[in-house]
């Protein structure tokens, strides 16, 4: 090779290589003047969301961007937990939507009962051999007897704690079409207390049933959609002559009226109607004209949908705001059916299920004390 082209060959391999240089400089100079506050907020939601409430105020007074974020998804009310009863055995799971952690715990205790009901952090639960009923609180281990109680396909709920002197239980049972038997007891009480009540419109009683305390009253959804309202201090029931939510013709399908749930919002009646792979259907009671309101958006609150008891949250992490969490855990325990009323969609991607199909007893969302961080 002549020296002339050995000279160009040089000056274009030192050129490439002064190029790579200036490039890699430019890149690494930019890297150096990237912070922390660069984080894409999506990124930074994420992170944020996962740490307990101490460090989110840490992490919210280093820079404007990390004090937004950090605002927006802090946990000031505390999640409820999916607790999952075994159909064998003693050990009970628990699942922390927030964190994405399942606890296993053991409680022979609760041999041989199904739950009934849950609400602010205790279970009531129902014992067929013996027809005993009882309070159980898993994060305390607390026992509350109750005097015994035959349930056969009627559901029970109650109005606050059983530590509470407000504390009422209360369970409907249809004796025929317009007559229903109400039965209701207390904490420190020796027996319960049954009144039949006439109706002015037909009322079946059924496990399908929904309850919820709301406002001071205790309210029945029934099968077919009709409301009963019971009144623990003036002792007084009647069904409401409002109509039922209206429903898409698709959703009168096999196991429709098993797919509902109802929960307390605030003061409002909330009911969720679904059918197998249609999206959810949200209704509010507007108790100013008594009309079922369909609702489009929960305006930043979560419900927590399970067959015997649901449950409303406010100010929880911003990715689960405006959205429906089911009682059913996909991908190894790792994440919890959802359904987003911003993107309309379920979450993970095509992971809806026939609930009517699900076993009433397996599972249902339960209140843990404020601040509680796990079993030990």
């Amino acid at each position: 090779m002549s020296g002339k082209k050995r000279r160009k060959l040089k000056l274009l391999s030192d050129t490439i290589a002064n190029s790579r240089s200036g490039a890699t400089e430019v890149k690494n100079n930019n890297l150096e003047l990237q912070t922390w506050s660069d984080l894409p907020a999506e990124l930074l939601e994420i992170i944020m969301s996962r740490l307990a409430l101490d460090d989110n105020v840490r992490a919210s007074v280093v820079c404007k961007s990390w004090h937004s974020v950090a605002n927006a998804v802090r946990v000031v009310n505390q999640s409820p937990w999916l607790m999952y009863f075994p159909k064998f055995g003693q050990w009970y799971e628990f699942y922390d939507p927030v964190q994405r952690k399942t606890y296993s715990v053991e409680f022979p205790e609760l041999n041989g009962s199904r739950v009934c009901y849950t609400k602010d952090g205790w279970l009531l639960l129902y014992r067929p051999r013996t027809d005993r009923v009882f309070f159980f609180n898993p994060f305390t281990r607390e026992i509350i007897k109750m005097p015994r109680f035959e349930m056969t396909y009627q559901i029970v709920a109650f109005s606050c704690a059983p530590t509470s002197p407000d504390c009422v239980l209360f369970t409907v049972k249809h004796v025929s079409p317009t007559v229903v038997a109400i039965s209701t007891c207390h904490p420190g009480a020796t027996e319960w207390t049954t009144v039949n009540f006439q109706n002015r419109l037909p009322f079946v009683s059924s496990i399908w049933n929904k309850l919820v305390f709301c406002n001071g009253l205790f309210y029945c959804l029934s099968l077919t959609g009709w409301l009963g309202v019971f009144d623990p201090s003036e002792r007084t029931w009647s069904v409401l002559s409002v109509p039922p939510p209206k429903c898409p013709e698709n959703f009168f399908a096999k196991n429709w009226w098993k797919g509902k749930f109802m929960t307390e919002q605030e003061g409002d009646v909330i009911v969720i109607y679904t059918c197998s792979s249609e999206n959810p259907i949200i209704f509010k009671l507007d108790q100013s004209i008594m009309e079922w309101e369909e609702l489009k958006t929960l305006d930043g609150s979560t419900l927590f949908a399970s067959f015997l008891s649901s449950h409303s949250r406010t100010d929880l992490p911003g990715i689960m705001r405006n959205n429906i969490y089911f009682s059913k855990v996909r991908f190894y325990g790792k994440r919890c059916i959802s359904f987003s009323l911003d993107d309309y969609r379920y979450y993970p991607r095509k992971q809806w299920h026939d609930w009517g199909e699900q076993d009433p007893f397996e599972s249902i969302w339960i209140e843990p004390p404020k601040d509680f961080s796990g079993f030990t």
